[in-house]
């Protein structure tokens, strides 16, 4: 038997790991194909040529949840402190680091804005009751702007909620109520973000790097700068099966043949597709599917095959569904220690501060430091993002879609009131991302594929883009989850995936939830 990965997100770097330590597939029968020099997909993170750091994003964790997660990362050993797992690491971590946000929220005056209640109206909580207790068939491809007024846009909760998860008004109904019920215990602690957990560095060198170091030494093979453009599926009375992948590497094609026993774990779609880098000059280019070609070989094989899912549902509205963040790597400590001294916090205790009069929607997090492994003593590096990056800037007059990372640094100033020369000696990197909340998109049922189709003899689908029951998009736990149930259906494996624990059934969840709804 071989196992074929088709992308190395962590999707794929969980999934063979799940067939190592609970299928007792031998490693050295694993294969996983990666048209990027890196793995972990959009959980990246690199020193660029300038000597300036860039990540795309930055996955918030919680001890809470995260059940397949934890469980995955409980068998990878740390790769700094010897006889740690990394999920032993990252738990140590956040008790020496305990996040407790004094700035969530600043308003156009700079003043930290009182977000100890969450600005409801009488109307908003009964809309909001209606949409969370509504049923999923109800929802359908609704948008959240059905259900919920204007005024809801302008509370406090929606502004935390908002950039806490990346959420539009235009997204999907459905995607908003699974998030109120999922984590509905962060509910009434939102405005401190006390819930969420960090790494110890970025996700690359946390987790990445420890599971994909794990899964070598097991003798699975990477097979980087390589596409797999198509697979050849056999019908096989109404059950279909994978028989060949075609790759691409480097403009060489080669073909695989698969045996009867094969498997084959596809990540279908990719949030981070078509990203691109800009500089301190030049804003980061557009580039569309067209330009990368991330999502060309889902479309071909669902084409007549609608238990594989409807692209088309995610990948068709990148005004819907872009948006852009910033890295930036200082030189000087100005900045940071003006930031810790307004917000509070120290770095990587205070979370995201969201700047709710921004035209852009402007939000920066000061990671604890160094935020990268041999990250030098005297740079610190800190991440931004910004939801509405196509409306022109308060203090710079563009759209930040058009600014290199000098305009970006200029707009943050504005806000804050600092003196430019905080980042002297500073680089700003740009990143666009035209599909990164593409899974929030509105859809119907049927427009994600289960893990394993109904029909699917050996083909299963790893990614933010397939169907699970109460679980949610744009965590790192949904590809891990999503890995898991493959594997262990695939393979019959007698262990149960670990359950979406229901903190919205606990009675003191919902009474401190009520509590904070009503304050």
């Amino acid at each position: 038997m071989k196992a074929y990965f088709i992308g190395g997100g962590i999707g794929s770097l969980a999934g063979a790991a799940f067939l190592i330590r609970d299928a007792q597939l031998p490693g050295r029968d694993i294969v996983i194909y990666e048209a990027q020099p890196l793995v972990g997909g959009s959980l990246d993170g690199a020193q660029l040529a300038n000597g300036a750091y860039s990540l795309r994003g930055g996955r918030m964790l919680t001890t809470d949840h995260y059940e397949c997660t934890w469980d995955l990362l409980s068998d990878i050993p740390s790769l700094e402190r010897p006889g740690l797992s990394v999920r032993d690491e990252t738990v140590a971590f956040n008790v020496e680091n305990p996040a407790h946000s004094q700035a969530r929220l600043v308003d156009r005056n700079r003043f930290k804005v009182d977000v100890s209640h969450m600005g409801f109206s009488a109307r908003d909580r009964l809309e909001l009751l209606r949409l969370t207790e509504a049923s999923e068939e109800t929802l359908g491809d609704s948008r959240i702007t059905d259900w919920l007024s204007a005024g809801f846009f302008e509370s406090n909760f929606w502004y935390m909620w908002q950039t806490t998860f990346a959420f539009q008004p235009w997204h999907s109904a459905v995607e908003l109520k699974r998030y109120l019920h999922r984590f509905m215990s962060e509910f009434p602690r939102i405005e401190t973000l006390a819930g969420v957990k960090r790494t110890v560095y970025n996700q690359y060198d946390s987790i990445v790097r420890p599971l994909a170091d794990w899964l070598k030494r097991q003798g699975v093979q990477f097979v980087r700068g390589t596409r797999v453009t198509d697979m050849t599926l056999e019908d096989e009375n109404g059950r279909v099966r994978v028989r060949n992948l075609v790759l691409d590497r480097d403009s060489r094609i080669a073909n695989v043949r698969l045996d009867d026993g094969d498997l084959v774990f596809f990540q279908n779609g990719s949030m981070t597709d078509a990203s691109s880098l800009g500089s301190m000059t030049e804003p980061a280019p557009r580039l569309t599917k067209a330009d990368s070609q991330g999502w060309a070989l889902w479309e071909t094989i669902a084409k007549g095959r609608p238990e594989f899912g409807n692209p088309s549902a995610f990948n068709t509205s990148i005004p819907e569904s872009w948006w852009q963040s910033f890295t930036v790597t200082c030189r000087d400590p100005r900045f940071f220690d003006k930031m810790e001294a307004f917000s509070g916090n120290r770095a990587g205790t205070g979370g995201l501060v969201t700047f709710k009069d921004s035209n852009w929607l402007l939000s920066v997090v000061l990671y604890h430091q160094p935020h990268f492994s041999g990250q030098p003593k005297d740079v610190q590096v800190f991440w931004g993002y910004a939801l509405h990056p196509d409306r022109i800037g308060n203090f710079v007059a563009k759209p930040m879609s058009e600014c290199g990372g000098a305009e970006i640094l200029k707009e943050l100033c504005g806000h804050l009131n600092f003196d430019a020369g905080v980042f002297d000696n500073s680089i700003c990197i740009p990143c666009r991302m035209p599909y990164i909340t593409s899974m929030f998109m509105p859809r119907n049922v049927t427009d994600r594929p289960l893990p394993v189709p109904t029909n699917s003899v050996n083909l299963a689908f790893v990614s933010q883009f397939v169907e699970i029951p109460e679980d949610v998009v744009f965590t790192v736990e949904y590809s891990v989850r999503a890995a898991q149930t493959a594997v262990y259906q695939l393979m019959k494996v007698d262990r149960p995936v670990p359950p979406v624990t229901r903190h919205d059934k606990s009675l003191s969840v919902i009474f401190a939830t009520l509590e904070k709804a009503f304050a």
